[in-house]
Protein backbone atom coordinates (compact mmCIF):
# COMPACT_ATOMS: atom_id res chain seq x y z
CA UNK A 1 0.00 0.00 0.00
CA UNK A 2 1.41 3.38 -1.01
CA UNK A 3 1.96 5.93 1.72
CA UNK A 4 0.67 9.50 1.63
CA UNK A 5 0.32 12.33 4.09
CA UNK A 6 -2.45 14.89 3.70
CA UNK A 7 -1.15 17.94 5.51
CA UNK A 8 -3.97 20.38 6.30
CA UNK A 9 -2.41 23.71 7.35
CA UNK A 10 -5.41 26.02 7.80
CA UNK A 11 -6.77 28.55 7.49
CA UNK A 12 -8.52 29.56 10.75
CA UNK A 13 -12.30 30.08 10.74
CA UNK A 14 -12.91 27.63 7.88
CA UNK A 15 -14.68 24.79 9.69
CA UNK A 16 -11.46 23.28 11.02
CA UNK A 17 -12.83 22.57 14.52
CA UNK A 18 -15.62 20.43 13.03
CA UNK A 19 -13.24 18.60 10.71
CA UNK A 20 -10.79 17.78 13.49
CA UNK A 21 -13.58 16.65 15.81
CA UNK A 22 -14.91 14.23 13.19
CA UNK A 23 -11.43 12.89 12.43
CA UNK A 24 -10.60 12.40 16.11
CA UNK A 25 -13.84 10.65 17.05
CA UNK A 26 -13.71 8.36 14.01
CA UNK A 27 -10.07 7.29 14.31
CA UNK A 28 -10.86 3.57 14.57
CA UNK A 29 -13.33 3.62 11.68
CA UNK A 30 -10.84 5.45 9.46
CA UNK A 31 -8.21 2.75 9.99
CA UNK A 32 -10.54 0.21 8.37
CA UNK A 33 -10.28 2.25 5.17
CA UNK A 34 -6.52 2.77 5.24
CA UNK A 35 -6.83 6.29 6.69
CA UNK A 36 -5.09 7.37 9.85
CA UNK A 37 -5.46 10.37 12.13
CA UNK A 38 -2.71 9.85 14.74
CA UNK A 39 -3.84 11.61 17.92
CA UNK A 40 -4.03 10.33 21.49
CA UNK A 41 -5.94 13.47 22.55
CA UNK A 42 -8.07 15.98 20.67
CA UNK A 43 -5.43 18.74 20.68
CA UNK A 44 -2.47 16.51 19.77
CA UNK A 45 -1.92 18.18 16.39
CA UNK A 46 -2.30 21.62 17.97
CA UNK A 47 0.50 20.78 20.42
CA UNK A 48 2.61 19.49 17.55
CA UNK A 49 2.08 22.76 15.67
CA UNK A 50 3.08 24.77 18.74
CA UNK A 51 6.23 22.69 19.03
CA UNK A 52 7.12 23.01 15.35
CA UNK A 53 6.66 26.78 15.37
CA UNK A 54 7.98 27.41 18.91
CA UNK A 55 4.88 29.46 19.66
CA UNK A 56 4.13 30.71 23.20
CA UNK A 57 0.53 29.82 24.09
CA UNK A 58 -0.38 30.43 27.72
CA UNK A 59 2.05 27.83 29.01
CA UNK A 60 0.92 25.03 26.67
CA UNK A 61 4.16 25.38 24.73
CA UNK A 62 5.98 23.63 27.61
CA UNK A 63 3.61 20.68 27.36
CA UNK A 64 4.18 20.62 23.59
CA UNK A 65 7.96 20.04 23.66
CA UNK A 66 8.80 17.14 21.34
CA UNK A 67 5.24 16.80 20.05
CA UNK A 68 6.04 17.47 16.38
CA UNK A 69 8.86 14.94 16.17
CA UNK A 70 6.65 12.35 17.87
CA UNK A 71 3.84 13.02 15.38
CA UNK A 72 6.19 12.89 12.40
CA UNK A 73 7.61 9.57 13.59
CA UNK A 74 4.09 8.10 13.76
CA UNK A 75 3.40 9.37 10.25
CA UNK A 76 6.59 7.75 8.90
CA UNK A 77 5.77 4.32 10.34
CA UNK A 78 2.06 4.33 9.48
CA UNK A 79 0.91 2.60 6.28
CA UNK A 80 -1.71 4.06 3.96
CA UNK A 81 -2.82 7.68 4.15
CA UNK A 82 -2.20 9.82 7.22
CA UNK A 83 -4.01 13.09 7.90
CA UNK A 84 -2.37 15.90 9.88
CA UNK A 85 -4.51 18.96 10.56
CA UNK A 86 -4.26 22.23 12.38
CA UNK A 87 -5.06 25.74 11.25
CA UNK A 88 -2.26 27.59 13.06
CA UNK A 89 0.21 25.79 10.80
CA UNK A 90 -0.72 28.42 8.22
CA UNK A 91 1.52 30.85 10.14
CA UNK A 92 4.66 28.72 9.80
CA UNK A 93 7.71 30.37 8.29
CA UNK A 94 9.41 28.92 5.21
CA UNK A 95 12.07 27.26 7.35
CA UNK A 96 9.49 25.79 9.74
CA UNK A 97 7.42 24.48 6.85
CA UNK A 98 10.53 22.97 5.27
CA UNK A 99 11.44 21.24 8.52
CA UNK A 100 7.91 19.83 8.81
CA UNK A 101 7.97 18.44 5.26
CA UNK A 102 11.45 16.97 5.70
CA UNK A 103 10.34 15.25 8.92
CA UNK A 104 7.94 13.06 6.91
CA UNK A 105 10.78 11.57 4.90
CA UNK A 106 10.05 10.40 1.35
CA UNK A 107 6.29 9.94 1.87
CA UNK A 108 4.13 11.44 -0.89
CA UNK A 109 2.92 14.79 0.47
CA UNK A 110 -0.30 16.60 -0.38
CA UNK A 111 -0.97 20.06 1.00
CA UNK A 112 -4.57 20.92 1.88
CA UNK A 113 -5.69 24.49 2.56
CA UNK A 114 -9.27 25.37 3.50
CA UNK A 115 -10.04 28.97 2.57
CA UNK A 116 -12.83 31.53 2.96
CA UNK A 117 -13.44 34.95 1.46
CA UNK A 118 -11.77 37.93 3.14
CA UNK A 119 -15.11 39.67 3.55
CA UNK A 120 -15.98 37.12 6.25
CA UNK A 121 -12.47 36.36 7.47
CA UNK A 122 -11.61 39.91 8.52
CA UNK A 123 -14.46 40.40 11.05
CA UNK A 124 -14.09 36.76 12.16
CA UNK A 125 -10.39 37.26 12.96
CA UNK A 126 -11.11 40.44 14.93
CA UNK A 127 -13.76 38.63 16.94
CA UNK A 128 -11.36 35.74 17.59
CA UNK A 129 -8.87 38.26 18.96
CA UNK A 130 -11.55 39.59 21.30
CA UNK A 131 -12.31 36.05 22.49
CA UNK A 132 -8.62 35.77 23.34
CA UNK A 133 -8.65 38.81 25.69
CA UNK A 134 -8.01 41.56 23.13
CA UNK A 135 -9.34 45.05 23.87
CA UNK A 136 -8.48 46.45 20.43
CA UNK A 137 -11.42 48.18 18.75
CA UNK A 138 -12.67 47.04 15.35
CA UNK A 139 -11.63 50.33 13.77
CA UNK A 140 -8.12 50.04 15.17
CA UNK A 141 -7.87 46.41 14.04
CA UNK A 142 -8.86 47.41 10.50
CA UNK A 143 -6.27 50.20 10.49
CA UNK A 144 -3.55 47.78 11.61
CA UNK A 145 -4.23 45.14 8.97
CA UNK A 146 -4.28 47.81 6.24
CA UNK A 147 -0.86 49.10 7.28
CA UNK A 148 1.48 48.19 4.38
CA UNK A 149 4.30 47.61 6.85
CA UNK A 150 2.21 45.11 8.86
CA UNK A 151 3.90 46.24 12.05
CA UNK A 152 2.92 44.57 15.29
CA UNK A 153 1.60 41.22 16.44
CA UNK A 154 -1.98 41.57 15.19
CA UNK A 155 -1.35 42.43 11.50
CA UNK A 156 1.63 40.10 11.33
CA UNK A 157 -0.44 37.16 12.60
CA UNK A 158 -3.51 38.07 10.53
CA UNK A 159 -1.72 38.04 7.19
CA UNK A 160 0.39 35.00 8.07
CA UNK A 161 -2.78 32.90 8.41
CA UNK A 162 -4.97 34.63 5.80
CA UNK A 163 -2.83 35.58 2.80
CA UNK A 164 -3.59 32.50 0.74
CA UNK A 165 -0.98 32.82 -2.06
CA UNK A 166 1.78 33.46 0.49
CA UNK A 167 0.77 30.51 2.70
CA UNK A 168 1.04 28.17 -0.29
CA UNK A 169 4.36 29.72 -1.31
CA UNK A 170 5.75 28.99 2.16
CA UNK A 171 4.39 25.45 2.40
CA UNK A 172 4.54 24.17 -1.16
CA UNK A 173 7.36 25.86 -3.09
CA UNK A 174 8.32 22.58 -4.78
CA UNK A 175 5.02 20.67 -4.86
CA UNK A 176 3.35 20.13 -8.23
CA UNK A 177 0.03 22.03 -8.42
CA UNK A 178 -2.04 18.83 -8.51
CA UNK A 179 -0.80 18.03 -4.99
CA UNK A 180 -1.97 21.36 -3.57
CA UNK A 181 -5.67 21.15 -2.72
CA UNK A 182 -7.82 24.21 -1.97
CA UNK A 183 -11.12 23.58 -0.18
CA UNK A 184 -13.28 26.67 -0.49
CA UNK A 185 -15.86 27.53 2.16
CA UNK A 186 -19.25 27.94 0.46
CA UNK A 187 -20.99 31.33 0.49
CA UNK A 188 -23.46 32.17 3.24
CA UNK A 189 -26.82 30.55 2.63
CA UNK A 190 -25.41 27.38 1.06
CA UNK A 191 -26.54 23.89 2.04
CA UNK A 192 -25.60 23.16 5.65
CA UNK A 193 -23.45 20.13 4.89
CA UNK A 194 -21.78 21.42 1.71
CA UNK A 195 -18.50 22.32 3.43
CA UNK A 196 -18.32 18.88 5.04
CA UNK A 197 -18.90 17.23 1.65
CA UNK A 198 -16.01 19.24 0.26
CA UNK A 199 -13.75 18.22 3.15
CA UNK A 200 -14.80 14.61 2.61
CA UNK A 201 -13.82 14.81 -1.06
CA UNK A 202 -10.45 16.39 -0.28
CA UNK A 203 -9.54 13.83 2.39
CA UNK A 204 -10.99 10.72 0.74
CA UNK A 205 -13.85 10.36 3.22
CA UNK A 206 -16.74 10.36 0.75
CA UNK A 207 -19.05 7.38 1.23
CA UNK A 208 -17.54 6.32 4.56
CA UNK A 209 -19.87 5.56 7.46
CA UNK A 210 -18.65 8.24 9.86
CA UNK A 211 -20.21 9.97 12.83
CA UNK A 212 -20.15 13.57 11.58
CA UNK A 213 -22.12 15.13 14.42
CA UNK A 214 -19.88 17.49 16.35
CA UNK A 215 -19.64 18.76 19.88
CA UNK A 216 -16.67 20.98 19.14
CA UNK A 217 -17.43 24.13 17.18
CA UNK A 218 -16.08 27.64 17.27
CA UNK A 219 -19.32 29.65 17.13
CA UNK A 220 -19.62 33.28 16.10
CA UNK A 221 -20.97 36.16 18.16
CA UNK A 222 -23.14 39.03 17.06
CA UNK A 223 -22.20 42.71 17.25
CA UNK A 224 -23.51 43.50 20.78
CA UNK A 225 -22.17 40.23 22.18
CA UNK A 226 -18.68 40.88 20.85
CA UNK A 227 -18.82 44.43 22.20
CA UNK A 228 -19.77 43.04 25.61
CA UNK A 229 -16.84 40.59 25.68
CA UNK A 230 -14.44 43.42 24.76
CA UNK A 231 -15.77 45.49 27.66
CA UNK A 232 -15.36 42.52 29.98
CA UNK A 233 -11.76 42.21 28.77
CA UNK A 234 -11.05 45.84 29.58
CA UNK A 235 -12.40 45.37 33.09
CA UNK A 236 -11.28 41.83 33.91
CA UNK A 237 -7.97 41.21 32.14
CA UNK A 238 -5.97 42.49 35.11
CA UNK A 239 -7.81 40.37 37.68
CA UNK A 240 -8.72 37.17 35.78
CA UNK A 241 -5.66 35.08 34.89
CA UNK A 242 -5.55 33.33 31.49
CA UNK A 243 -6.15 29.91 33.06
CA UNK A 244 -9.50 31.14 34.41
CA UNK A 245 -10.41 33.37 31.46
CA UNK A 246 -10.75 30.52 28.97
CA UNK A 247 -13.36 28.45 30.89
CA UNK A 248 -15.27 31.43 32.29
CA UNK A 249 -15.24 34.06 29.54
CA UNK A 250 -14.40 32.33 26.28
CA UNK A 251 -16.23 29.05 26.88
CA UNK A 252 -19.05 29.79 29.33
CA UNK A 253 -19.93 33.34 28.30
CA UNK A 254 -18.90 33.57 24.65
CA UNK A 255 -19.40 30.08 23.24
CA UNK A 256 -22.05 28.52 25.49
CA UNK A 257 -24.17 31.60 26.23
CA UNK A 258 -23.77 34.62 23.96
CA UNK A 259 -23.28 32.60 20.76
CA UNK A 260 -26.85 31.32 21.20
CA UNK A 261 -28.19 34.84 20.56
CA UNK A 262 -28.47 34.38 16.81
CA UNK A 263 -30.93 37.23 16.19
CA UNK A 264 -28.33 39.93 16.91
CA UNK A 265 -26.81 41.89 14.01
CA UNK A 266 -23.79 40.11 12.54
CA UNK A 267 -20.29 41.45 12.16
CA UNK A 268 -19.45 42.66 8.66
CA UNK A 269 -17.00 44.80 6.71
CA UNK A 270 -17.50 48.56 7.08
CA UNK A 271 -18.68 50.05 3.77
CA UNK A 272 -15.61 52.29 3.49
CA UNK A 273 -13.14 49.39 3.17
CA UNK A 274 -15.31 47.04 1.16
CA UNK A 275 -13.78 47.94 -2.22
CA UNK A 276 -10.22 47.55 -0.93
CA UNK A 277 -10.98 44.05 0.38
CA UNK A 278 -12.89 43.07 -2.77
CA UNK A 279 -10.01 44.13 -5.06
CA UNK A 280 -7.47 42.24 -2.97
CA UNK A 281 -9.61 39.10 -3.09
CA UNK A 282 -9.95 39.41 -6.87
CA UNK A 283 -6.18 39.57 -7.26
CA UNK A 284 -5.76 36.43 -5.12
CA UNK A 285 -8.33 34.50 -7.13
CA UNK A 286 -6.62 35.46 -10.40
CA UNK A 287 -3.24 34.32 -9.06
CA UNK A 288 -4.63 31.01 -7.76
CA UNK A 289 -6.33 30.28 -11.09
CA UNK A 290 -3.05 30.87 -12.89
CA UNK A 291 -1.17 28.49 -10.59
CA UNK A 292 -3.60 25.67 -11.44
CA UNK A 293 -4.10 24.08 -8.03
CA UNK A 294 -6.63 21.32 -7.40
CA UNK A 295 -9.78 23.05 -6.16
CA UNK A 296 -12.59 21.39 -4.21
CA UNK A 297 -15.40 23.88 -4.53
CA UNK A 298 -15.09 27.04 -6.60
CA UNK A 299 -12.47 29.79 -6.52
CA UNK A 300 -15.30 32.28 -7.04
CA UNK A 301 -16.29 31.46 -3.43
CA UNK A 302 -13.30 33.62 -2.45
CA UNK A 303 -14.71 36.73 -4.08
CA UNK A 304 -16.20 39.24 -1.66
CA UNK A 305 -19.95 39.71 -1.83
CA UNK A 306 -21.77 43.06 -1.95
CA UNK A 307 -21.58 45.44 1.02
CA UNK A 308 -23.88 44.72 3.94
CA UNK A 309 -27.34 46.21 3.46
CA UNK A 310 -27.14 47.71 6.95
CA UNK A 311 -23.87 47.95 8.85
CA UNK A 312 -23.78 47.64 12.65
CA UNK A 313 -20.61 49.14 14.12
CA UNK A 314 -19.30 46.97 17.00
CA UNK A 315 -17.43 49.98 18.37
CA UNK A 316 -20.74 51.84 18.70
CA UNK A 317 -23.31 49.14 19.44
CA UNK A 318 -26.89 49.71 20.49
CA UNK A 319 -26.71 49.85 24.27
CA UNK A 320 -30.08 48.15 24.71
CA UNK A 321 -28.75 45.12 22.83
CA UNK A 322 -25.54 45.07 24.87
CA UNK A 323 -27.56 45.30 28.10
CA UNK A 324 -29.73 42.35 27.05
CA UNK A 325 -26.61 40.31 26.31
CA UNK A 326 -25.14 41.33 29.68
CA UNK A 327 -28.22 40.09 31.52
CA UNK A 328 -27.86 36.67 29.88
CA UNK A 329 -24.15 36.63 30.72
CA UNK A 330 -24.87 37.41 34.38
CA UNK A 331 -27.55 34.71 34.46
CA UNK A 332 -25.08 32.16 33.10
CA UNK A 333 -22.50 33.14 35.74
CA UNK A 334 -25.13 32.85 38.50
CA UNK A 335 -26.17 29.40 37.34
CA UNK A 336 -22.52 28.32 37.15
CA UNK A 337 -21.86 29.70 40.63
CA UNK A 338 -24.91 27.93 42.07
CA UNK A 339 -23.78 24.65 40.51
CA UNK A 340 -20.29 25.04 41.92
CA UNK A 341 -21.68 25.85 45.37
CA UNK A 342 -23.85 22.72 45.33
CA UNK A 343 -20.86 20.64 44.27
CA UNK A 344 -18.76 22.20 47.04
CA UNK A 345 -21.43 21.54 49.68
CA UNK A 346 -21.81 17.93 48.53
CA UNK A 347 -18.05 17.35 48.64
CA UNK A 348 -17.79 18.97 52.07
CA UNK A 349 -20.57 16.70 53.32
CA UNK A 350 -18.84 13.62 51.94
CA UNK A 351 -15.56 14.72 53.53
CA UNK A 352 -17.27 15.29 56.89
CA UNK A 353 -18.85 11.80 56.75
CA UNK A 354 -15.50 10.24 55.87
CA UNK A 355 -13.78 12.01 58.75
CA UNK A 356 -16.54 10.89 61.12
CA UNK A 357 -16.11 7.26 60.03
CA UNK A 358 -12.35 7.48 60.47
CA UNK A 359 -12.79 9.06 63.91
CA UNK A 360 -15.24 6.37 65.08
CA UNK A 361 -12.93 3.63 63.83
CA UNK A 362 -10.05 5.18 65.75
CA UNK A 363 -12.05 5.20 68.97
CA UNK A 364 -12.99 1.52 68.57
CA UNK A 365 -9.36 0.56 67.91
CA UNK A 366 -8.13 2.49 70.96
CA UNK A 367 -10.69 0.76 73.19
CA UNK A 368 -9.76 -2.72 71.91
CA UNK A 369 -6.06 -2.02 72.50
CA UNK A 370 -6.73 -1.65 76.24
CA UNK A 371 -7.56 -5.34 76.82
CA UNK A 372 -5.90 -8.64 75.96
CA UNK A 373 -8.99 -10.02 74.28
CA UNK A 374 -9.33 -6.87 72.23
CA UNK A 375 -5.71 -6.99 71.08
CA UNK A 376 -6.14 -10.64 70.02
CA UNK A 377 -9.26 -9.72 68.07
CA UNK A 378 -7.40 -6.90 66.30
CA UNK A 379 -4.52 -9.27 65.37
CA UNK A 380 -6.96 -11.78 63.89
CA UNK A 381 -8.77 -9.02 61.97
CA UNK A 382 -5.56 -7.56 60.55
CA UNK A 383 -4.27 -11.02 59.62
CA UNK A 384 -7.50 -11.77 57.80
CA UNK A 385 -7.36 -8.40 55.98
CA UNK A 386 -3.75 -9.04 54.97
CA UNK A 387 -4.47 -12.50 53.51
CA UNK A 388 -7.52 -11.12 51.73
CA UNK A 389 -5.42 -8.34 50.13
CA UNK A 390 -2.75 -10.82 48.99
CA UNK A 391 -5.29 -13.17 47.43
CA UNK A 392 -6.89 -10.25 45.57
Amino acid sequence: MSKRVLLHVGTPKTGTSHLQDVLFRNRRRLVLHGLHYPAHRFDAHFLAALDLMRLPWGGLEHEAVGAWDALAERVRRTPGTTIVSHEILAAASRSQAARAIESFGDIELHLVLSVRDLGRQIPAEWQENVKHRSVVSYARFLDMIRDPQRRGRIPSWFWSVQEIPDIIARWAPDLPPERVHLVTVPPSGSEADLLWRRFAEAFGLTGLDLDVGTERVNPSLGVPETALIRRINRSANQVVPPADYRPLVRELLAHQTLAQRTSSPRLALPPDIHDWVAELAQSWVAELRERGYAVVGDLDDLLVGPPAASYADPDKPRERQVSAAAVEAIRALLVENATLRRDRDRLEGELHDARSRVGLRGKVVNRLETSGAGRRALRLYRRARGSSSRSA
